[in-house]
């Protein structure tokens, strides 16, 4: 991309407090095209996972079904991807294209994996890279606002205020 990605990332204990700050951030007037979602559903069930999105709709199935069916109406891009080192995570959000991009590109190097990639080529730096792999590998869950570093120090203010563990502001012209 070629215009500046500002970001504030917000890890949540549980899905829960992730889709409150989603809701709260809908409530506060922010473009839900501008919401990252990632979170793994997959280990603590033996039913079926599964997901799909044919225009507008959309559904899953698995432990955390109804916040992804929910999240998924409001985000622009979703996809299942299984990412060797973390395994079957779920992503909605402009993430997404920049996590394929990172593949395409073989972008993916270091030990980091294609979330990495994709969070490197936004502007996050490394060792904040791995913390937030580090939080999905512990099954919690990553919010991102993207957008103008105005935007996204008040959407860090929301996050904190719907119980994230964290939320970082990384201004991607501060990397350059």
């Amino acid at each position: 991309m070629s215009e500046k990605i500002s970001s504030t990332v917000g890890i949540f204990h549980n899905h829960e407090d992730a889709e409150s700050a989603v809701k709260e951030l809908q409530t506060a007037g922010y473009d839900m095209k501008k919401l990252s979602v990632i979170g793994k559903d997959y280990h603590t069930e033996e039913h079926v996972v599964g997901y799909y999105n044919i225009g507008d709709r959309m559904a899953t199935w698995g432990k955390y079904g109804l916040l992804w069916g929910w999240v998924w109406g409001l985000l622009f891009g979703t996809a299942f991807f299984f990412i060797p080192g973390i395994g079957p995570v779920m992503v909605g959000g402009p993430l997404v294209s920049w996590i394929i991009g990172a593949l395409e590109a073989a972008f993916v190097a270091g030990g980091i994996t294609a979330i990495g990639g994709a969070l490197a080529s936004i502007g996050i730096p490394e060792d904040s890279v791995i913390q937030y792999e580090d939080a999905i590998k512990a099954d919690k869950f990553i919010l991102i606002v993207h957008g103008t570093i105005d935007e996204v120090v008040k959407a860090r203010n929301i996050l904190m205020e719907n119980k994230a563990e964290a939320a970082i502001v990384h201004d991607q012209a501060a990397y350059q």
